[in-house]
């Protein structure tokens, strides 16, 4: 592509994602700068939509960009500008996010991302050490025990195990006191495995107990890993490109509902530096063409534990998206590292 054609293609983006609509060889004459034909105008908006960077909407003579265009536009022609305010910006996420508890850090986080993009914004918990430093028994009725679990947070959760086994207290005690002196500081993942190496040094009725307290844990463990909060979904039902079609905004809305995906997708973006920008239906990563994600991953104490970004339509200011995931994820890690 020559660099009239960039140019062309660069305002012609520009200009749709400003107004809306499809961009005629007129505007861009007159938005370019370049003293070309109409006739010159055509022929290069042709060819680029021979290249697939570009289309035409059945109702209009003008051009719009395609996801391609999109990628081709992010990766080589967009220039970040600093978000205007950027000061008072990142005054008020230090305000709002350092008053709160850790949970509520990723709460706010998904609001102000989506408050501030106008569209919907997604954070995910950060991962937490899954190890356990203190676990407790006690005995409910013949059939049900109360397994009291303390992570190496301190966080306390409450489990029940259902056993056809009747248990003593002394059982109990006996259970406890081997997990803690043997395993405490290890996921229980971990104590699955090594238990299974020892259970003939242990007598029966303890390995059973054991054995359900792990899968208890491993449980709860779960529980509080891939947490993803969504703010905003209301959001994309005032833009247009997402809402005049009824059946991809019920597909979309089910994507926010079932969350799996998204977790997926935050935890590729997590292992990525700096942030991404994932563009309609490429790869297969995103799974609507109308739609595009910029996430980013935040740190803890110099770990990355979690991801955060926006989710909008294709037709979006990428540079201003840029800026406020980059500047949300750098703020959510120095309030969570101040814990």
């Amino acid at each position: 592509m020559d660099q009239r054609a960039q140019v062309l293609l660069k305002t012609l983006i520009e200009r749709y994602i400003a107004d809306g609509q499809p961009v005629g060889s007129r505007t861009l004459s007159r938005a370019s700068g370049l003293e070309l034909s109409a006739a010159t105008i055509r022929n290069v908006m042709s060819d680029l939509e021979d290249m697939g960077l570009i289309t035409s909407p059945h109702t209009s003579a003008g051009r719009v960009p395609t996801p391609r265009g999109y990628r081709l536009f992010v990766d080589t022609m967009l220039t970040a500008r600093p978000v205007s305010a950027a000061v008072e910006l990142e005054q008020s996420f230090k305000t709002q996010l350092a008053t709160v508890e850790p949970q509520k850090v990723i709460v706010q986080a998904a609001q102000l991302l989506s408050n501030l993009s106008h569209f919907v914004g997604v954070v995910m918990s950060p991962r937490r050490n899954t190890a356990f430093r203190h676990i407790e028994f006690l005995r409910l009725s013949e059939q049900r025990i109360l397994v009291i679990l303390v992570d190496s947070s301190g966080d306390v959760q409450n489990r029940i195990i259902l056993s056809d086994q009747h248990y003593t207290q002394s059982h109990l005690v006996e259970a406890a006191n081997y997990l803690n002196a043997h395993y405490s500081g290890l996921s229980f993942e971990q104590v699955g495995a090594q238990l299974r190496g020892e259970v003939e040094h242990l007598r029966g009725e303890i390995v059973a107990l054991m054995q359900a307290a792990v899968a208890v844990g491993s449980q709860a463990a779960a529980e509080q890993q891939d947490h993803v909060v969504i703010s905003g979904q209301q959001q994309l039902l005032k833009v247009d490109d997402l809402s005049s079609d009824l059946a991809s905004l019920r597909r979309l809305f089910d994507l926010f509902e079932q969350k799996s995906y998204l977790l997926k997708l935050l935890d590729i973006s997590a292992r990525a530096e700096g942030v991404r920008i994932y563009i309609g239906g490429e790869n297969g990563v995103v799974p609507f063409e109308e739609l595009s994600i910029i996430t980013s991953p935040y740190e803890v104490d110099g770990q990355v534990v979690g991801t955060l970004g926006v989710v909008g339509p294709t037709r979006m200011a990428y540079d201003r998206m840029i800026q406020i995931v980059d500047i949300t994820a750098k703020l959510v890690g120095n309030a969570l590292s101040q814990r």
